[in-house]
């Protein structure tokens, strides 16, 4: 019979890291979705691609709940407590913010969306993968850390783009499109996919934050 206190106690850091790892690959096809879904040639294909994503989000819902759930029945974690619960809730609001921008797109149906779409949703799909890459290193972080810091670099200098690439389609659409309806739909749409770029910045901060207390 297990002696449920024992247990408690024992090392089960190996939870955490597999789930954290599934979160990063939630990101990596929610990010190649929204690749898609801006590109789409019907407004059939985005509500197909939104359903795709949906299911990613939910699943990244119960991921992060899994991982709350560890926490709770896990007395020995292999970084603080608050460390795992602000890099699960923050990969989950990346997975978040993309189902956003998707269900913008769908809901609001634009006319057709700008150029600087499609180069935010491959920021994000950039951003996916330094986070799926230094979430891989982590297990390993005394000898990955300046690899988890590099894809961290990454991640800010993508977000750092990220706002550029927005604030350039802004001064664009204000001078050119007259549709008022459009301006409204395009600029909420973008912002959005703009936020899920921060999230993942967020991400690497947080990651820093892990290497600095830990190496």
């Amino acid at each position: 019979m297990k002696n449920g206190l024992f247990d408690r106690f024992k090392p089960k850091e190996s939870k955490f890291f597999p789930l954290l790892r599934e979160m990063a690959d939630v990101i990596t096809e929610a990010a190649s979705l929204i690749g898609d879904c801006v590109q789409a040639s019907s407004h059939e294909e985005v509500v197909s691609i939104y359903k795709k994503i949906k299911e990613q989000e939910h699943k990244g819902d119960k991921i992060q709940n899994t991982i709350f759930t560890e926490l709770n029945d896990t007395f020995i974690t292999p970084f603080d407590r608050e460390d795992i619960v602000s890099l699960a809730g923050t990969m989950d609001s990346v997975i978040d913010m993309i189902n956003s921008s998707a269900k913008r797109i769908m809901l609001y149906s634009p006319k057709s969306l700008p150029e600087s779409a499609r180069v935010l949703a491959l920021l994000l799909q950039d951003a996916a993968s330094d986070i799926k890459s230094a979430i891989n290193d982590l297990p390993n972080l005394k000898g990955k850390a300046d690899s988890i810091r590099g894809a961290c670099g990454h991640l800010n200098e993508i977000e750092s783009k990220a706002d550029d690439v927005y604030e350039h389609f802004l001064i664009d659409l204000f001078e050119n499109e007259k549709d008022a309806i459009e301006v409204i739909k395009l600029k909420d749409i973008l912002h959005e996919m703009e936020r899920a770029s921060d999230s993942a910045e967020t991400v690497g901060k947080i990651l820093k934050t892990i290497i600095i207390k830990y190496t």
